[in-house]
């Protein structure tokens, strides 16, 4: 399996870089995980005259008349005509022009299949499959695969049914020893699962559309079971061998913070975490557990009560933010809710300046700071710690594994880590992307928030939404206006916001209005003070682009207004709607759209005006545009499944999630006989990286 593709009959040099380039096919074993993308049945043949609009593919039998090429330069084509009793039907190609005028010869018959379209009345296919008619079928199976290409291979004249062949040239070379079975017999009829041989021969050639069904999954299950076996053997193995710094007393500080200074009651959520936490650090293991609540849940609550834990018990904490703001607003929320307590607390960022840090970090080597708050100032050399104890990293995946890891270093033995996310990622997803950390969720709002009303309104009533922000703004509160980054271009989106910049001035002019504005091509100095003048009340309306999403925190602030709602996915939304409802006061999120927008558009802002749950969100999310962006989260390929999907699949992971659990607890090592297959398969897959001990 592990054969470099070249040593299969037909895949020359050439040909095997160019599939190694395009499809990353270098091996047997890769060209057998390269699976179809559908299969067509090749035993019906249509009639030129009965063909119709609407109809996806067509497969015909007929003469090739003529061949010949037309245009010039870009405008370049080989057209062709294939005529049956019925009719003539026009062939077209654009690219590998030499190759396939070489590899036909018009006067003889041949089988066409491809997908049909109509011009200006006539039917023609672009880049048809053709075969001479005498060969087609020969060895036929009822299904015929189609492969995934590219327009590289095909200018090469390395096509989807090329591909077809190679795999067949493959199963003519492979037997039931090269594809052994790696699942127990008890465990393939517990959940009636085929064999692995069958299974992969009838996924690429068919005996029928049942036997297909069965081969896939087998196969799906098969991906699911072997994701989920990693991620629990890594798992097991950090919690056999990674030593933690052990805090074994609940003290002073945590108990006179909890009685006396918490300014409002934990929810059952917040105390139930806090409880997987406090068993975590006391059990002698180093924790390394992710923390996921909506926005608003009490996170930072939970993270000042575990810091307070390790101060407790002798140790240091450090708490690492994305961004200035973000790390100022968290070092003025902490040391306001320690008050009086004797725990000293210190920021350090970028802008610290150079006198006050050489001050902060003698002191924090002297152990003298007890938490140290701030940017990704925090994991560089010159910053050590007496005895640090806890690493809490707030929206982990603004940061980069490999600094993340930096933190790791700064003891002898490893602190414990609680990485923070506001995003909320549904369960099934966490539990395969995160599978490797302990996993707590904050699942409820502190009692007393309002929640959020969202409203969609369409442009042409701009005059009654501005009329409603200026309402506000005379109550004293302030408004949040956010326009959509376009990738593309940088200039355009500066354009796009000046435009919007200027419209929002028309409404509300200068004389009686303050208003700030934060965008990318402003420093981090200016985006900083901006957001600072905002905060601090001292401008009423904030127009942005999305570079608030994360992190500002202004009670006061009561009307987001999205502008082009249409162009954000829905955990954006959804995160920008977080920026409000931080206060006592009813807060609103407008979602404005031009009157035309897309289905999927439609959908995501009729979910926004229906729930603020994050999570039900979020698993609507996974639905309507699967794990693509999620996978963001994780920074690792745990989740590029070939056959599998994560929302399609949801029970059939569930049974590989409990099949791997239920081996794992019963054979830790996969020593028994019936698992040593699964051993040797799991040793021969090439290993990746894992930073499960960091996140």
């Amino acid at each position: 399996m592990q054969s470099p593709i070249e040593y299969l009959t037909g895949v020359s040099q050439v040909k095997g870089e160019l599939l190694r380039k395009e499809l990353n096919i270098s091996t047997f074993r890769d060209l057998l995980e390269h699976y179809p993308l559908r299969h067509i049945d090749k035993t019906q043949i249509d009639r030129i005259g009965q063909l119709k609009p609407g109809t996806e593919h067509a497969q015909i039998v007929g003469m090739l008349t003529d061949l010949e090429i037309q245009g010039e330069k870009r405008g370049r084509r080989l057209v062709g005509h294939l005529k049956d009793d019925t009719g003539v039907i026009e062939l077209v190609w654009f690219q590998g022009i030499p190759w396939v005028q070489k590899s036909l010869a018009p006067g003889k018959a041949y089988v066409v299949f491809g997908r049909l379209s109509f011009f200006m009345g006539r039917p023609q296919i672009a880049h048809p499959e053709m075969s001479l008619f005498r060969e087609h079928y020969k060895g036929k199976s009822f299904l015929e695969p189609v492969y995934p290409s590219t327009e590289k291979l095909k200018a090469k004249g390395l096509d989807g049914r090329s591909i077809g062949k190679f795999t067949a040239e493959l199963f003519r070379r492979l037997s039931e020893k090269e594809i052994p079975e790696i699942l127990p017999v008890e465990w393939l009829e517990k959940y009636k699962l085929c064999e692995r041989y069958q299974a992969f021969r009838q996924i690429h050639f068919p005996s029928g559309l049942q036997q297909y069904q069965v081969a896939l999954r087998r196969l799906k299950f098969e991906e699911l079971f072997i994701a989920q076996i990693r991620i629990q053997m890594i798992r097991s193995a950090r919690h056999r061998a990674s030593k933690g710094v052990l805090f074994d007393k609940v003290g002073e500080l945590f108990n006179d913070f909890f009685h006396h200074h918490l300014p409002f009651k934990l929810t059952e959520a917040q105390k139930r975490v806090l409880r997987e936490i406090r068993k975590d650090v006391g059990s002698g293991r180093q924790m390394n557990r992710l923390l996921q609540g909506d926005v608003g849940s009490g996170k930072t609550m939970v993270a000042l009560l575990s810091m307070l834990l390790a101060s407790d018990n002798g140790y240091q904490s450090v708490f690492m933010a994305p961004t200035e703001i973000l790390a100022h607003q968290h070092f003025n929320t902490i040391s306001k809710m320690l008050g009086s307590l004797p725990v000293r607390v210190a920021l350090l960022t970028g802008s610290t300046p150079a006198k006050d840090r050489k001050v902060l970090l003698e002191a924090c080597e002297q152990g003298a700071i007890r938490i140290l708050i701030g940017t990704h100032a925090v994991i560089e050399d010159k910053v050590k710690f007496k005895d640090l104890g806890l690493a809490v990293v707030d929206e982990q995946h603004k940061f980069g594994v490999a600094q993340r890891a930096m933190l790791w270093k700064k003891n002898l033995i490893p602190p414990h880590v609680l990485v923070m996310t506001a995003t909320p990622i549904p369960r099934t997803l966490a539990l395969t992307a995160y599978g490797d950390l302990d996993y707590s969720v904050i699942d409820e709002l502190p009692p007393g928030r309002k929640p959020i009303t969202t409203t969609h309104r369409y442009e042409y009533a701009r005059s009654s939404v501005m009329d409603f922000i200026r309402e506000q703004i005379s109550l004293g509160r302030q408004a949040y206006i956010i326009y959509p980054l376009i990738e593309e271009s940088s200039k355009l989106d500066y354009e796009n916001l000046m435009r919007g910049y200027e419209e929002v001035k028309s409404y509300f002019p200068e004389e009686r209005f303050r208003i700030s504005m934060v965008h990318g091509r402003q420093s981090s100095q200016e985006k900083e003070t901006n957001m600072l003048r905002f905060k601090e009340h001292d401008t009423q309306i904030m127009v942005s682009t999305t570079v608030i999403e994360v992190g500002v925190d202004v009670p006061n602030a009561s009307v987001m207004l999205i502008e082009s709602a249409e162009k954000f996915g829905l955990s954006q939304l959804h995160q920008l709607r977080g920026r409000v409802g931080r206060g006592a006061e009813q807060s609103y999120c407008i979602l404005m759209t031009g009157p035309a927008i897309s289905r999927d558009a439609r959908e995501r802002i009729n979910i926004m005006v229906a729930t603020n749950d994050g999570f039900k969100i979020a698993e609507k999310d996974l639905e309507l545009r699967g794990p693509g962006e999620l996978e963001g989260t994780r920074q690792s390929g745990a989740l590029q499944f070939k056959l599998a999907s994560l929302v399609e699949d949801k029970p059939m992971l569930e049974a590989a999630r409990h099949m791997a659990e239920s081996m794992l607890h019963h054979d830790p090592a996969l020593e028994t006989a019936e698992n040593q297959r699964l051993r040797n398969f799991l040793q021969s897959q090439p290993s990746k990286s894992v930073w499960s001990k960091i996140s």
